[in-house]
């Protein structure tokens, strides 16, 4: 059975791991991410949510910028940066995913 891990929490994160509501995994895989104007980059998917995903990557992102997530094999799903650590990311879905493409996406990442 996979274990369900709490995003942890930074000055950068203000809110703790008693307050999330969703179930956190584990992943690993590469994806892609663009924000408005700019070319996509790969970025490396570290943990997911219905309602976020937590990433690393070298690419400057600012807390507030709209984001678009392409993870393989799905159409890019809209997501605001919540949060940033130096290289780490959280960002949050505009709309929760369906728990159906949220076990599909992590069936991905186990393979």
């Amino acid at each position: 059975m996979e274990k369900a891990i709490p995003f942890p929490t930074t000055s950068a994160d203000s809110e703790s791991e008693e307050s999330r509501h969703a179930l956190r995994r584990a992943v690993t895989m590469r994806a892609h991410l663009r924000d408005r104007g700019t070319t996509r980059f790969e970025i490396d998917v570290i943990d997911l949510s219905v309602t976020g995903f937590r990433a690393q990557t070298s690419f400057t992102l600012w807390p507030g910028t709209t984001v678009w997530l392409t993870l393989p094999g799905l159409a890019a799903l809209e997501a605001v940066v919540a949060w940033r650590d130096k290289t780490r990311y959280g960002c949050a879905f505009s709309k929760p995913l369906h728990p159906a493409v949220f076990d599909h996406i992590v069936a991905l990442s186990n393979r």
